[in-house]
């Protein structure tokens, strides 16, 4: 049993109001638009498709009700394929699932952690020499980290598969100089309450085809035609956000760059404090992107520092301190087993590699640079006791 310090909590990435949040919600209690949708959700949809540049966004509850959405929308049905990377929170893939179609997992690449061109091209020519290419494919940028887009949509293009691009964790960052988000025929992001900016819960679907969009609003208000009584002609989904959680992300958009900015430094301080160790290695950040850095992760060799992950992470614990692994691979998950997995290379499966030896460090924007400290003198004080420093 860990025996917790009395200090107080560090959170791995706790909700950081701005304080105009209470502004938008007064403005919804006092125009009595408390229920879903509503002049917050109308001005939060236009904010973020003209934050991140793209025609049109509809502000729904969850990240992961925007990926179904995005699934419905491609025409993905029971039978259909679809890849989708492996080392990602269980919510990329998921809605595969609802809409009856069977997952193809893509291993990850070293230099950005997201789905690795060489292992995509591998499973597009092996599905295609049977004649069942994927129906979409869901690209993941691994926490706030962009996947090499360049090289992975000239490969989707080439088989003419439409990209779903889960920006759940990359909103704030850019691939040259173009919003995480942004480069596939979807995009999607999470304001869940460890997210970069929050709604409490929520997410968003943005894309340049507003027709489609527009379908995506009808299907998420569970699919009504336009009747005076309620009449439905398809399945439809209560997926729509409500007025005051709007509200909530209208305050937390507005100093977006600064929660971006603030978790930056709070890298750049662990990184200066602790990537000269060796058995250290920080998450890269590929060249022409910037990452907003919405989670600091690392992996630790335990045959150069003599610590596991999960040693660190009790160690962390004793002293009130969170931090967990890095997420387990899709394809090793007990929900996935037997689903066809394509790997970086014949001996190499990355994502594993990184399950296995990776940790992430609390990343708040609001964390103290006391709270940084505590932190990574926790950190230094194992490896002391291991003989590394």
């Amino acid at each position: 049993m860990i025996k917790t310090s009395l200090k107080n909590r560090i959170y791995l990435s706790p909700p950081h109001l701005s304080g105009n949040e209470k502004k938008y919600i007064q403005e919804a209690l006092d125009s009595n638009w408390v229920a879903p949708l509503g002049p917050n959700v109308d001005a939060f949809e236009k904010e973020l498709a003209n934050y991140v540049g793209v025609n049109d966004a509809v502000a729904v509850s969850s990240g992961t009700a925007a990926i179904h959405l995005a699934l419905s929308l491609l025409g993905v049905q029971t039978g259909d394929i679809v890849f989708c990377s492996s080392l990602t929170f269980i919510a990329s893939a998921n809605p595969i699932l609802y809409q009856g179609a069977n997952p193809v997992f893509i291993d990850s690449e070293p230099e950005t952690w997201n789905m690795s061109p060489q292992a995509l091209e591998e499973a597009f020519n092996s599905h295609a020499k049977e004649g069942k290419l994927p129906k979409a494919v869901i690209l993941v940028n691994l926490y706030g980290q962009s996947a090499k887009m360049d090289e992975l949509l000239t490969i989707c293009n080439y088989f003419d598969v439409p990209v779903i691009e889960d920006a759940a964790e990359s909103l704030g960052s850019t691939y040259k100089g173009v919003s995480s988000g942004t480069f596939g025929n979807f995009g999607i992001y999470s304001f869940n309450g460890n997210k970069i900016i929050t709604t409490s819960g929520g997410g968003m679907l943005v894309s340049n085809n507003t027709s489609l969009l527009e379908k995506a609003r009808y299907l998420a208000t569970q699919a009504r035609d336009p009747a005076k009584h309620y009449q439905h002609s398809s399945i439809g989904y209560n997926y729509r956000l409500s007025n005051i959680l709007a509200g909530v992300g209208r305050g937390q958009l507005e100093v977006v760059e600064e929660r971006v900015n603030a978790r930056r430094r709070i890298f750049t301080n662990y990184s200066n404090e602790l990537s000269k160790i060796p058995g250290i290695k920080f998450m890269p950040e590929l060249n022409n992107s910037i990452s907003n850095r919405w989670l600091t992760t690392l992996t630790i060799d335990q045959g150069i520092t003599g610590v596991s992950v999960n040693e660190l992470i009790d160690s962390l614990e004793e002293e009130n301190i969170e931090a967990r692994p890095v997420w387990k691979p899709l394809h090793l998950q007990p929900l996935f087993k037997g689903v066809t997995y394509a790997q970086h290379s014949k001996n190499i499966d990355v994502s594993r590699e990184l399950f296995e030896t990776g940790l992430c460090l609390p990343s708040g924007s609001n964390m103290t640079e006391e709270d940084q400290e505590r932190v990574i003198e926790c950190i230094k004080n194992v490896l002391v006791k291991k003989s590394i420093l």
